[in-house]
This record gives structure tokens, C-alpha cells and sequence, in this order.
């Protein structure tokens, strides 16, 4: 992939780093303009948790197009470093949170922050991670507001029907090789 950008926003048009020597798959232009088309304007002031955020892409589009704070999370060095320079080019390292964490641990535990309106999950490809990621949502929903999204990005050759507790999947878009699966909780 050439390079990745900000679509739209306050930071639109800013260049954003790629992750160093690891093998990271950024959202396309095109995936993460639709996806931002579907969201709309309830990213303004909402919050969103960026789990494997590799070099915070789709964090950084939902804070320049109005979200309140994201916060990222990898557990890789060089995607957290990234992800700060990302931030500090664009301008919005202050309401953004970036932590060095395993994301499954950091789903196991009580939220001791706000929820999220929003959660992305993009973990690296054909692991099964991004059931794994889903499922640590479901097994602890505190994690979400009422009407918050699971939204996970994967290649469409990974997906497959899970059972879940909680949450049921609503939506699905492909684009190409990027299928976006977005699942809500119902019965909040």
C-alpha cells in the first residue's frame, strides 16, 4: 500500500506513517471512507476503542472527524510509536489515549474508564483473532454504551457465524479483500 491518509475532517489530507518492519494492514481509503459514510455523524462526540491499532488509522479519522477520545491499543513497540507520530502530525495526540497492551488481557478486566460508543477490531489476518476479539467484547459488555457498535475488519475468506452471548451481528460490507462485520447489543 502506497501511503494512507485523513479522509476527512480537521486533519484531512494529512499523510499518516506506516508501522516499520512489521506486517500491518492498514484500512484502504475506500474502506475507511465507507465505513465513516455508514457511522456518519454519530462519530461527533463519540468514543472509540482501536484494538490491534497498528499505525491508528481509523482512530485518528474518527478523532478528526469530531469523536470525543479514542483510545489505542496494540502490543507492539513500533505500531505504539507510530501511532504517536500519527497523532503528533495530526494535531490530536490530546484526546487520544495510546497503550502498550495485549488487547485480549485488556478486555478481561473492568472498564476504569467511560465505555465505547464504538469498538474496531483488526487484528492481523487468518489467526482467528478477530473471532477471539469479538467473543472478549461479548464475555465483558461493560466495555460498551447502550447502542455501541463491535465493528471488526477482516479479509472476507476469514469470516464465519459465531455464537455469542450478547452481541448479534446486524451488517456486513465487503470492499475487495477487507469485509467489515459490525454487531451490536440489542437488548441494551
Amino acid at each position: 500500500m502506497a501511503g494512507i491518509r485523513v479522509i476527512a475532517g480537521k486533519a484531512k489530507g494529512r499523510k499518516l506513517q506506516m508501522v516499520p518492519g512489521i506486517d500491518v494492514r492498514p484500512i484502504g481509503d475506500r474502506v475507511k471512507e465507507s465505513l465513516f459514510n455508514i457511522i456518519g455523524a454519530d462519530i461527533r462526540e463519540a468514543r472509540l476503542l482501536d484494538l490491534f491499532a497498528g499505525t491508528g488509522s481509523v482512530g485518528i479519522e474518527a478523532l478528526s472527524r469530531g469523536a470525543a477520545r479514542v483510545v489505542f491499543i496494540d502490543e507492539n513497540r513500533k505500531a505504539i510509536e507510530t501511532i504517536r507520530k500519527n497523532l503528533e502530525h495530526t494535531r490530536l495526540q490530546e484526546v487520544a489515549d495510546v497503550e502498550q497492551r495485549d488487547a485480549f488481557q485488556f478486555l478481561r478486566y473492568k472498564p476504569m474508564i467511560d465505555p465505547f460508543d464504538y469498538i474496531y477490531v483488526a487484528p492481523p489476518q487468518y489467526k482467528g483473532m478477530w473471532l477471539k476479539g469479538v467473543r472478549a467484547v461479548d464475555d465483558n459488555v461493560a466495555w460498551l454504551n447502550p447502542d455501541a457498535w463491535v465493528i471488526a475488519q477482516i479479509d472476507p475468506d476469514e469470516y464465519e457465524e459465531m455464537e455469542l452471548r450478547f452481541l448479534v451481528e446486524f451488517d456486513q460490507r465487503q470492499y475487495g479483500k477487507t469485509l467489515l462485520v459490525f454487531y451490536e447489543w440489542p437488548g441494551m
